[in-house]
């Protein structure tokens, strides 16, 4: 785990937090990192360490996303959904691949990266970083009412963007009985409990919208390419 946090300090560091809209002013831009994991992967707590110390950090929006392929070999994953699955193939169709494997990170919408190469996986942070996204999101809470806004700061794509909330738990601790992962106790981070599309965008006007949101769990709205395809801004609420 020391390894992990000391190489994410050291190459993370490196890069600024923020990066330029395209009108001047200086917003912070977070990197979601989508782990696609399994309770029932023996390959997988490795990853779930690295997205753990990954949560450590504001400028990184990491969510853990439990699949169901795996619950046949003897253990049903607590947290896995079938939703989950479908959009881990979907990025994979999205690339031109077939084959979808754990634990598998996106970085970004992007960039496909096996979760537990930490190197790789900084590496491909950094480079998000300097990225100017094209959207500003804005999050806000009133009473039971969670307000998103979205912005378009430059150019955008030609088809419509999808606009998402995501609900998360922050960490979970599992007693695994059965499976690959038999006698371990394992604690994860960030599940995802809720991926719900809420609107098309075309980015010519600003994008607003309030949800009523009686959960106190954190809230991130990402809007994202059709496909899905590149993430092209994404806002947290805790």
């Amino acid at each position: 785990m020391r390894s992990i946090a000391f190489a994410l300090a050291l190459i993370l560091g490196l890069a600024p937090a923020t990066a330029p809209r395209a009108d001047g002013p200086v917003v912070n831009v977070p990197v979601v990192i989508e782990l696609f994991t399994s309770q029932g992967c023996s390959a997988c707590p490795p990853a779930d360490a690295l997205l753990a110390e990954l949560a450590t950090r504001d400028d990184v929006i990491p969510l853990a996303l439990h699949v169901d392929y795996w619950d046949y070999i003897g253990w049903e994953d607590t947290f896995a959904s079938r939703q989950f699955t479908r959009r881990q193939y979907a990025y994979a169709r999205a690339a031109g691949r077939r084959m979808v494997y754990t634990p598998q990170m996106i970085v970004g919408g992007g960039e496909h990266v096996v979760g537990s190469e930490t190197m790789r996986v900084a590496d491909l942070i950094m480079t998000q970083r300097e990225v100017e996204y094209p959207v500003h999101v804005r999050l806000s809470r009133e009473g039971s009412v969670l307000n998103i806004e979205a912005e378009a700061t430059m150019a955008m794509p030609d088809d419509a963007m999808v606009v998402q909330v995501v609900r998360y738990d922050p960490t979970a601790t599992v007693e695994i009985r059965r499976g690959e992962n038999a006698g371990r106790t394992l604690t994860y981070t960030n599940i995802v409990t809720e991926w719900s599309q809420v609107g098309t965008w075309t980015g010519e006007e600003p994008f607003r919208l309030s949800l009523t949101d009686a959960s106190d769990t954190p809230v991130v709205v990402i809007v994202q390419e059709a496909g899905p395809g590149l993430i092209l801004g994404a806002a947290r609420l805790e």
